[in-house]
């Protein structure tokens, strides 16, 4: 590969990654439903899943923490206090960029899709602990009260990102077939 074509490589990854993170972000507002202490169903996570995919890992890994950071900015951070605006923004929205691990492979949006968003999870499960515990006893409406951090975090968390997972999941069944060659980035290769 010339230095021309990887400094076009560059370039094109910057600028493809711009615009997901952007329309990533665009669609954050797009709120199917929203819970009273943070956490929404949005098919935000799609564009840097896709992105991920795409890219590989240390991009996608970047997407992520941008996107994060500009949820943590701009959407108006539902936060108790500075760990908790460190795991549910910066820190939960970097995992997505796992998808990468599976850049190249066929269906690989599909795995790539659960290991982003299961990782995700598990960073908002250890938030909801730690504040979970600064604001105990914890309702979640619908579900109750609970004394538990580790039963309300688990049920709260999973209430928004079960949902989460299986939106993205179905955007990507569905634009599977029109997005094959660009997921699988055919288009990059000589």
């Amino acid at each position: 590969m010339t230095n021309v074509n990887k400094s076009h490589q560059r370039v094109r990854a910057l600028c493809e990654g711009a615009i997901l993170v952007a329309l990533a972000f665009i669609l954050s507002f797009v709120k199917l439903y929203e819970l009273p202490n943070g956490g929404s169903l949005t098919p935000a996570m799609f564009p840097i899943l896709l992105y991920a995919l795409r890219w590989g890992l240390p991009r996608g890994l970047i997407a992520g923490f941008v996107f994060g950071l500009l949820q943590l900015i701009f959407d108006g951070a539902y936060a108790w206090g500075w760990q908790s605006m460190v795991l549910d923004y910066l820190l939960a929205f970097t995992p997505l960029g796992l998808a990468g691990l599976f850049k190249g492979k066929a269906w690989g949006i599909f795995p790539g899709t659960v290991l982003g968003c299961a990782a995700r999870f598990v960073i908002h499960y250890i938030s909801g602990i730690t504040i979970s515990r600064i604001i105990e006893p914890t309702a979640v409406p619908g579900f109750g009260t609970f004394d538990n951090a580790h039963l309300y975090s688990l049920v709260y968390n999973g209430s928004y990102m079960v949902p989460n997972t299986l939106l993205a999941l179905l955007l990507a069944g569905v634009l599977y077939v029109p997005l094959k060659r660009y997921l699988a980035g055919q288009d990059l290769q000589k």
